[in-house]
């Protein structure tokens, strides 16, 4: 059993953290602040791929959507929104070498955020009962070894955050990009299965000290990034996370407590942005498109959500940026490539 963190054993509390972390997020921000430059104006385009492969047999497929992303000389980079691996796949550093190595076939650029079966989910038995924070550093390690930059033959210089490599930022062609560590399985609320009984409350305490600094760290990140995009020449954001939040589910609803925070901020960021915002995320594997917050209090109709596909199709997302169009965004599927079935 993992010592408990020092999250645990403090009382700082949620705000307090919160305070300190987007304390220390504005100065980084402000003082490495880099751009990926793109000409002013120019039409680009970027795919949105998730939740793949999810089994050795489903890797050829994988590497053959990539090479398809590669054919198309619009795209700039690639966006993973999570879950490189399947939910009874093993847990081992083994795995996660070789789907990381994958990424690197990918012509341009890929970023990537973590999924629930990358870490939060391996202390299920079919993925080898393992200490998901365990994981969690593991997962660190070996998809962030170089903070600041992305996979792929031409990698993006980002910005990470500090204590959090996963949450990255980058501007390209006047559009705001962030990545926010916000997994399925409830963003990582779902109990984690103790070794013995005796050991489940010390381990209950450690997963929700862990989610609290992780969504104080998410929290942080998302408001210094949409306070730059304001205060620059952003003409949009993109923001990058695994997780379906469950904008469907009532407020209060248990099934998407670990979302309500992020929920809350998205949608009043948003509202004061006032510029097209493109959620994209991974999770229910389907793809869908839709505007979740048009109705909400306060309303945020600039917020559009794009569902990526996953298992067990493996199939990937053209998004075009066109600066001169008020809506600057346009997705598409099955126009420019076809559906790798299997």
């Amino acid at each position: 059993m993992r010592v408990a963190s020092a999250f645990v054993r403090t009382r700082m509390t949620s705000t307090q953290m919160l305070r300190g972390i987007l304390a220390a997020t504005l100065v980084l921000l402000a003082a490495c602040a880099q751009r990926t430059s793109a000409p002013t104006g120019e039409v680009f385009a970027f795919a949105l791929i998730g939740d793949t492969p999810y089994s050795s047999g489903a890797e050829d497929r994988f590497e053959q959507m990539l090479q398809q992303i590669n054919d198309d000389p619009s795209i700039r980079f690639v966006l993973h929104a999570g879950d490189l691996k399947g939910s009874a796949e093993p847990c081992s550093d083994q795995l996660l070498r070789r789907r990381l190595a994958q990424f690197q076939v990918v012509r341009t650029a890929l970023v990537y955020t973590p999924g629930d079966n990358d870490w939060t989910d391996c202390h299920r038995a079919g993925a080898g009962s393992h200490h998901p924070l365990e994981r969690l550093d593991a997962l660190r390690r070996l998809a962030y070894p170089a903070p600041g930059r992305s996979f792929g033959h031409l990698p993006l210089a980002l910005q990470s955050q500090a204590g959090a490599p996963e949450n990255a930022q980058f501007t390209y062609g006047r559009v705001m990009f962030v990545t926010l560590h916000v997994t399925g399985s409830n963003n990582g609320l779902e109990p984690w299965t103790a070794p013995t009984p005796a050991e489940s409350a010390a381990l209950r305490d450690e997963q929700m000290a862990a989610f609290r600094q992780r969504e104080a760290a998410n929290l942080a990140w998302l408001g210094a990034a949409f306070a730059q995009a304001s205060a620059g020449e952003a003409i949009a954001m993109v923001v990058l996370m695994h997780a379906n939040p469950g904008f469907d589910l009532p407020p209060g609803d248990e099934r998407r407590a670990g979302f309500e925070a992020i929920i809350d901020a998205l949608g009043r960021l948003t509202a004061q942005f006032g510029r097209p915002v493109l959620l994209l995320h991974g999770d229910g594997h389907i793809f869908l498109v839709d505007r979740p917050l048009a109705g909400g209090s306060p309303s945020a109709p600039n917020l559009r959500r794009v569902q990526a596909f996953g298992y067990p199709w493996t199939e990937w997302i053209r998004i075009e940026v066109d600066p001169a169009s008020g809506a600057v965004f346009r997705v598409g599927v099955g126009e420019r490539h076809d559906v790798i079935g299997g």
